[in-house]
């Protein structure tokens, strides 16, 4: 196995939004969901750039500004950068996963084809 090729990886994860925005006012509860996303993937995933599908942020805002999701199911891929200029090498690529409910979820690594 090549030596770098554990860096590319793809993992499903649920995001507790409501502990996580819990005593923020009205206005800011779902720019503070986003906020917290995207810190999420940047320590599960250790890279700086964090890039947001937009069916992601459909999701977190569907409700308005003062109701986020309680919780979020998001897949976190890293992927190589492939602008030669950019300063980190892998970013990290949150997409959405729809599910029906969240009881019995864990955390779990896709095979990313």
């Amino acid at each position: 196995m090549a030596p770098n090729k554990p860096d590319l990886v793809s993992r499903d994860y649920t995001i507790h939004l409501a502990k996580r925005t819990h005593k923020t006012t009205f206005k800011s509860k779902t720019p503070k969901a986003i906020k917290v996303i995207k810190k999420f993937a940047q320590d599960a995933m250790k890279t700086k750039d964090v890039r947001l599908d937009p069916k992601v942020n459909k999701e977190v805002w569907k409700q308005g500004v003062r109701n986020p999701p309680k919780r979020i199911r998001v897949r976190l891929s890293r992927k190589r950068n492939e602008d030669e200029d950019a300063d980190e090498k892998l970013y990290t690529l949150v997409q959405l996963v729809e599910v029906s409910s969240f009881k019995g979820l864990q955390t779990e690594t896709v095979d990313s084809a």
